[in-house]
């Protein structure tokens, strides 16, 4: 099992580190651009190249079944569940083939919205409720992926 984030707007990044951390998960972060990691042999940094789908394309082209994916990119959630693997928002909220179609429409009306000057601005800030919720969803979210799937050698 690892853990992949489209680390260039993740505001969790932190709180993977500690869970993964608690589980000794390798954890990728995927940017357009570098950022400070923690120097930790499980952490990395992989930079791809400017261009509006690099990051996930890179995360598709990786991710296995059973890994996890921090993203609030609905696309590349959807991508990531095809794969077998999971994937989870900043907010804890964790995607489903169930949630995914809806979230795409909501995504494309407020697109369309913001194109026609109807909304200002992008998601609202974190709150510390939705860090404590992530935290919980994810901690979860590997438990059930270790339960289903233990670690070879264990």
């Amino acid at each position: 099992m690892h853990i992949f984030i489209d680390a260039d707007s993740c505001p969790v990044k932190e709180e993977v580190y500690r869970v993964a951390g608690r589980y000794q998960l390798g954890v990728t972060l995927v940017a357009n651009s570098w950022m400070r990691i923690p120097n930790e042999r499980r952490v990395v940094l992989e930079i791809v190249a400017e261009g509006l789908d690099a990051a996930d394309d890179w995360i598709v082209e990786h991710v296995n079944p059973h890994d996890i994916v921090v993203t609030a990119d609905i696309l590349l959630a959807g991508r990531c569940l095809k794969k077998g693997a999971q994937a989870i928002r900043p907010t804890g909220k964790p995607f489903t083939e169930d949630n995914i179609g809806m979230a795409v429409a909501t995504r494309d009306l407020l697109s369309e919205l913001r194109g026609a000057g109807e909304m200002i601005g992008g998601p609202a800030p974190l709150k510390k409720q939705d860090r404590s919720r992530f935290l919980q969803q994810f901690d979860e979210m590997i438990q059930k992926i270790r339960r289903l799937h233990p670690p070879m050698g264990h």
